[in-house]
């Protein structure tokens, strides 16, 4: 498959040990995020019922990020990287409800723009987290 082909084709989030935190409700979120992003890939098809669960799934994956963010704020210290989490979460907020929208890409692209997005931020913050993880 060429370079092409692959960008026509849903991204596929399958979850890797290297992405865990050593924070259980964290890792859980993480997971649950790229099994999200892959029943988007799944929703990519043509159809109404298609269209209509693919958007439910996009509510979904953005509350679970809200969740997600304010659980990982709770977790940092103060003056560790809270402006940067916050940032991040502002970002994904405007990307996922003013840019990734159907009025600017179809649902492949909204599929590939999201999980690559969840991929970047899991694998971004996992080592840091990773380094806050209770010992024990």
């Amino acid at each position: 498959m060429d370079t092409a082909e692959a960008a026509l084709r849903p991204q596929l989030t399958p979850w890797n040990e290297g992405y865990r935190t050593g924070h259980a409700v964290l890792d859980a979120q993480h997971a649950a995020m790229l099994q999200l992003c892959d029943e988007l890939a799944a929703q990519c098809g043509a159809g109404d019922d298609a269209a209509r669960a693919f958007e439910a799934t996009v509510e979904r994956l953005k509350a679970l990020a809200n969740e997600h963010f304010a659980a990982e704020a709770a977790l940092l210290p103060e003056g560790t990287d809270l402006d940067e989490l916050q940032d991040e979460r502002s970002e994904f907020g405007y990307l996922a409800a003013e840019v990734a929208t159907t009025g600017h890409f179809d649902r492949v692209e909204r599929q590939r723009f999201l999980a690559l997005w969840c991929l970047g931020h899991i694998a971004g913050w996992a080592p840091r987290l990773r380094a806050m993880a209770p010992r024990g």
